[in-house]
Formats: C-alpha cells, structure tokens, sequence
C-alpha cells in the first residue's frame, strides 16, 4: 500500500520538475491567465482511461468531467443534483470549448453493469445512472457495442440542452464520439457519414 503513495509522490515530484519550477512556470502561467481550454472531454471514471496521459495533454489543455460510463444526461431543469450538466454549463457558457469530446472505451464497467445488473453488489446508485443510456439491451449486443451505442445517446442528449444545439447550429462548437480501445491503445472516431466508428487521424476531424 505505500508502495503506491510512494509512486504518487515520485509523481509529483516529476510535476513540479517539469511544470512549476523555473522562470516560465508553466502552473504560474495557467494561475495568472486562467483556464482556457478550447476543448472539453467527457470521460469515464475508470481508472485505464485517463485522457490527458493518452492524448499527452498539459495542464490547461483540457477541460474534463468524468462520470461512471462517460454518460451525458438529457437536459433537466429540476430540484435534482446535475454534475455533468453543471459541468457542461461551465464548459460551453463560460469558458465557451469549440470542442465537446465524448470519450468511450471498452472493458467498461459501467456497460457491463447495464448489461448485467444483477450482478452488483452495491447499487444504490450506480443502475439507475446507467439506465440514462436508455438502450434496447435486448438486443445481442457485445459490451463494446454497447458502449458506442451509448455513445451516440450521450450525443443526443448533448442537443438536448439548449446553449449546446445553438453553438453546434452556428459552427462555434463540434462534438466528437470517440472509443478508445484499451487493449490496442487505439481510439476510433464516429463517421457521420458511414456511420462506423474507424481510426482516429489528424484528417478525421
């Protein structure tokens, strides 16, 4: 167990290394200026799939709210708790991000736990977050599969707000699906035109 504080600490040591000390102290930049990420990600919260050690980001490149299932929720404006939606608020209204990255992966477990609920132990929570997908799981569908359908809902709901369908209608703001494939540490990105989602290259945005 102390092995990994031990880890985390070395880890932090190397950051400040590399991006506090010093005359152009990247943090010092970024405290003085504030963020302006251009780019937002939805993620998942597993711990496999952190996006900015896969896309080598730094500090202040991206904007990112993490969630079980990287599910985006419809547009709700009641007495509830939204996290991603307040998240997204900030994000599009605020800092005004002319991009939205949707980013799925596989292995996942939150699919797997719309798949299989009746395996999970714990579950005050985690099915009827999940079941935001609203998917026909009835359907042979492989967790992967699942996973990009899911995809594709979290982008529906994405229109459903209404800052987010006025920036994407003018062209100030795209949204991206994305599927990161844990094994192959390869991501594909969602055709709109083949409708498949294939290898993810500088020409495919």
């Amino acid at each position: 167990m102390l092995s990994t504080i031990k880890k985390m600490i070395k880890g932090y040591e190397e950051f400040r290394k590399k991006y506090v000390h010093g005359e152009n102290s990247a943090m010092q930049k970024l405290a003085n200026d504030g963020q302006q990420a251009q780019i937002m990600v939805v993620a998942c919260c597993d711990s496999r799939v952190d996006p900015a050690l896969i896309l080598q980001c730094d500090p202040g490149d991206l904007f990112v709210v993490r969630n079980v299932a990287n599910i985006v929720p419809p547009f709700e404006k009641d007495s509830g708790y939204h996290g991603t939606s307040a998240a997204l608020e900030f994000g599009v209204c605020f800092l005004k991000v002319k991009h939205i990255i949707l980013l799925g992966h596989s292995h996942c477990g939150g699919i797997n736990a719309l798949l299989n609920p009746k395996n999970i132990k714990e579950n005050d929570f985690i099915s009827k977050w999940v079941s935001v997908i609203d998917a026909d799981i009835n359907e042979k569908l492989t967790a992967d599969e699942l996973a990009k359908k899911a995809l594709n809902r979290s982008y529906e709901n994405c229109l459903s707000f209404p800052w987010i369908q006025d920036r994407v209608s003018n062209k100030d703001l795209m949204i991206h699906r994305w599927f990161f494939d844990i094994e192959k540490g390869e991501i594909s990105g969602y055709d709109k035109n083949k409708q498949i989602y294939s290898g993810l290259t500088k020409d495919s945005i």
